[in-house]
């Protein structure tokens, strides 16, 4: 473990050198599509993604850079889905960034340093490298939602994330100083080992998980820790609303595992009362909130909000009754429901993107009204993305809600059957303001007869990523077993 094994991190450095070669390559580039630059961009990532794909069926998990870094099927699963949606949103966004004047290589490049973080967070095997990844992933988003240096709100948006982010990440890093000095160590195995044991002072590890489990939530975006969440939705560019929303999403929940699954599992009758509380507050506060909103753009970062609270509640179950029988089927569920949440988001932000124009955001529901009439399709894709967040069949969010409660129903515990019947009574009034975008596309009258702008490649993304959704949920079967062998890889190493 303790060699330095730099072929462990060869996608990172690769993503690293590439997003150097951008910002370079793109002080030459005339073209006002900066397609150079795009197709630079699309080709670095490509190869990072196929970089982990290669890895994600090994059988054992390889260790790097002194042990800091671990190589397993659950981080390059991650990972790899992280670049994907990453090569996505870039695509999604580069037609309304061009209308707009904001098409500067600085978000490619920082895009894919913020790719770079979600990555050396995927791989984390220490303390510092978590931190690491986790400032460089959000330095290089605080940027890109101040992109629009010359609007207000963008300003305000980035401003509020920025201070909120900075005190989460003040206490991440305390609570991980508490766990240093009540182990003795920033390696998570040897947490993980030394709480084993026992023979530390327990008081001090609980106020360090409390501390730890309130930064990871606010990378979550779960209430209390959701301030952020509406505004930073709402004020940034949707591009990058986008970016917020995907691949982050997949950092925060590979960083939890890492941390409390890991690192510090002898201590999940603790944290995992936390996460319960979490999750119940998100489902709560997310979907109530949601009803009363007409900015689109906010009323999906309220959904965002309730949709953590199912995959709070997955990380609930690993631990019953002390033992971790049910740790595999309650994480890969947990997995489950994060990959296909943002394949969802992609969709749904994408669409918002594609009906925008120079002068018009397509910001607001009202936006959407008679929708079905100007573009059968595109109110067709919408409406098969709010039937995926709102969990009904066959899309594939109604297969990840209930990979979810199945996790809590099987460890047949009267506590989980409750929040099992919590989940989807918030499922239904969460239900309420999906299908009133629907009504609003199909049974309201056109507020204009504006032509949308089409792009084909958008175009076609946009049907590939609706068939995803509504095809994967009959065979979700294979995307979950794929999770659930990633997560008992990286338990057993």
């Amino acid at each position: 473990m303790n060699t330095m094994n730099w072929f462990v991190v060869y996608p990172e450095i690769w993503l690293l050198v590439l997003a150097c070669a951008v910002a370079l390559v793109d002080l030459f580039v005339t073209d006002s599509e900066r397609r150079p630059t795009f197709w630079l961009t699309q080709f670095g990532i490509g190869v990072f993604v196929v970089m982990h794909l290669q890895f994600v069926t090994d059988a054992s998990s390889l260790y790097g850079m002194g042990g800091m870094v671990v190589s397993d099927p659950m981080g390059h699963l991650l990972a790899f889905f992280a670049g994907i949606a990453t090569m996505i949103t870039i695509a999604y966004s580069q037609p309304t960034l061009a209308s707009r004047e904001m098409l500067k290589g600085e978000f490619y490049s920082l895009s894919m340093l913020s790719l770079l973080g979600v990555s050396v967070m995927t791989s984390a095997n220490h303390f510092l490298v978590v931190y690491l990844g986790l400032e460089l992933m959000s330095l290089s988003l605080y940027a890109l939602v101040a992109l629009r240096r010359d609007h207000a709100v963008s300003t305000e948006a980035a401003m509020k994330y920025f201070v909120l982010g900075a005190l989460a990440s003040g206490f991440l890093l305390y609570g991980l100083s508490m766990m240093y000095g009540a182990t003795g160590s920033l390696e998570i195995p040897t947490v993980f080992e030394k709480i084993a044991t026992g023979a530390i002072n327990k008081d001090v590890l609980v106020f360090g998980v409390v501390f730890v489990v309130a930064g990871l939530a606010f990378k979550l975006g779960a209430v209390p820790f959701h301030m952020w969440v509406p505004d930073v939705y709402q004020g940034a560019p949707t591009p990058v609303t986008l970016l917020i929303g995907a691949a982050p999403k997949l950092a925060a929940f590979a960083i939890t595992i890492r941390l409390l699954v890991e690192g510090m599992l002898g201590l999940a009758v603790d944290w995992q009362q936390m996460l319960i509380v979490l999750a119940v507050a998100s489902l709560v506060v997310g979907n109530v909130a949601a009803i009363a909103q007409t900015n689109l753009k906010r009323m999906l970062a309220y959904s965002t909000i309730s949709q953590m609270g199912f995959i709070l509640l997955g990380l609930s179950a690993g631990v019953v009754s002390g033992n971790t029988l049910s740790a595999g089927n309650a994480y890969s569920s947990s997995m489950f429901y994060i990959v296909t949440y943002v394949l969802t988001t992609l969709g749904t932000f994408g669409l918002i993107l594609y009906l925008s124009r120079s002068g018009f955001e397509s910001e607001e529901i009202s936006d959407l009204a008679g929708l079905n009439r100007r573009s059968p399709w595109l109110a067709g894709v919408m409406a098969v993305f709010m039937f995926s967040l709102a969990g009904l069949p066959p899309m594939v969010g109604f297969f990840a809600k209930l990979a979810v409660l199945q996790a809590l129903v099987s460890t047949a515990v009267p506590a989980y059957l409750v929040l099992a019947v919590v989940a989807v009574m918030m499922s239904l009034v969460g239900a309420y303001y999906y299908l009133k975008v629907v009504k609003v596309m199909y049974f309201d009258a056109p507020v204009g007869q504006e032509p949308i702008v089409r792009s084909s490649g958008v175009s076609a993304l946009l049907a590939l990523n609706g068939a995803a959704v509504l095809l994967l949920g009959p065979f979700s079967g294979g995307l979950l077993a794929v999770c659930r062998d990633a997560i008992v890889k990286a338990l057993a190493s």
